[in-house]
Order: structure tokens, then sequence, then C-alpha cells
């Protein structure tokens, strides 16, 4: 594919960089033209991640478990190009130079959740500290509203009471290919120990 440079800017933050794609393949257009027109082209999987040595990393540094699994799982999104890429006016395709992390917390105030945007940076220590006071500030003051017009976020949420083999969100399909869905969820399920394992469950939908 071709990538052509581009970038735009938002009121409250740094201008965001992108790529815009270019297919210049007739079998890799074709495929994308093929699940582009379906009404719901996404695909779910489920998957056990071995999270052993990294739960006890957190624990000897004393760090935030939910606030290092968002940098963790970010910083993983990061490096692969396909977690960043976004379709806009129903064909174009984009890759953002960077994603933002919009995780879910539960507050304080009532039994809801609120949405708890960080925007990503690469050190580690810098990001959880941010992470968890943002999300300290979110229970106390909860939103569930994103920033209109961004098309960058990565969309993280977890369910720590049970745990699941497949798992659908919610979500507005009251158009063909909605730009507002095509951003990437993944979600965490509760920590399952067999033998000297312990595993986490992570759901991912593309």
């Amino acid at each position: 594919a071709s990538i052509i440079p581009s970038s735009s800017h938002h009121p409250s933050h740094h201008p965001i960089i992108m790529k815009e794609i270019l297919f210049d393949n007739e079998h890799r257009k074709a495929h994308f033209d093929f699940f582009n027109n379906m009404s719901n082209p996404h695909f779910n999987i489920c998957a056990n991640v071995d999270v052993t040595d990294f739960l006890a990393y957190i624990k000897a540094e004393g760090l935030p478990t939910n606030a290092s699994i968002v940098y963790l799982v970010s910083r993983t999104a990061n490096e692969i190009k396909e977690f960043k890429r976004r379709i806009r006016d129903k064909n174009r395709v984009v890759e953002h130079e960077t994603v933002t992390p919009s995780f879910t917390v539960f507050t304080d105030v009532a039994d809801v959740f609120s949405f708890c945007k960080v925007e990503y940076e690469k050190d580690a220590k810098r990001f959880i500290q941010r992470a968890h006071e943002t999300s300290e500030e979110m229970k106390r003051n909860p939103s569930i509203e994103d920033e209109a017009g961004r098309d960058d976020f990565l969309f993280l949420s977890s369910i720590p009471w049970v745990s699941f083999t497949s798992f659908q969100h919610a979500m507005n399909y009251n158009n063909n290919n909605d730009d507002d869905d095509n951003c990437w969820i993944l979600s965490f399920f509760f920590f399952a120990r067999e033998r000297v394992y312990i595993y986490m469950r992570v759901f991912a939908r593309v």
C-alpha cells in the first residue's frame, strides 16, 4: 500500500499525526471492498495471556494493576501498525502515529463506570502514574463522553468478576460501517491460575 502523510488538529490536545493508506495492490483492494461493504465487518477473538511474570513485576515495583495493564496494552497497540489504522468516510484508511487509550473505571459516586482518557507516552512509570491519577479523578467526576471528531482512541474495559470465552460490546450500528465503530476495542477478564501460571483472558474486536 502507498502512504500519504497527513495531520489534523484538535483544540484540546496536540495535533493528531497520521498517514493515509492507498491500495496499490488490486487483491488487497478487493479484500478491503469485500469486508467494507458488510453491515458488521468486525471480527472478535478471545485468548488467554500468560501474565505470571507481569503480575510479579508490578507487585514488586508497587505499581497499580489496572493502570499497568492499560500501559502494556497501549504500548503493544502502538507498536503494531494495524492497531493504529482506522476507516474514514466509508472508504479511506488512515494510520495514526499514536493511538490513545480510553479505558473504563468504576466510580465512587454511583453504580456506574466512567471513561478515562490518558494520552499515550512510552515511558512506563510516567504513563502509569498519570493513568492512575486520572482514573482516581474520574472516580469522583465520571464522564461517558468521548471527544468528538477523534478516531485515534483505543477503547479498553475490564470485567474482573467472571471469566468469559466470548464477549460482545454494545455498539451503534445506525449506518453501514459507521466511522464511530472502527476503533479497536479490548476487554480484560479476571486472572485464572493454572498450576504455576496465571492467565488473563483478553478479548479483542477488530
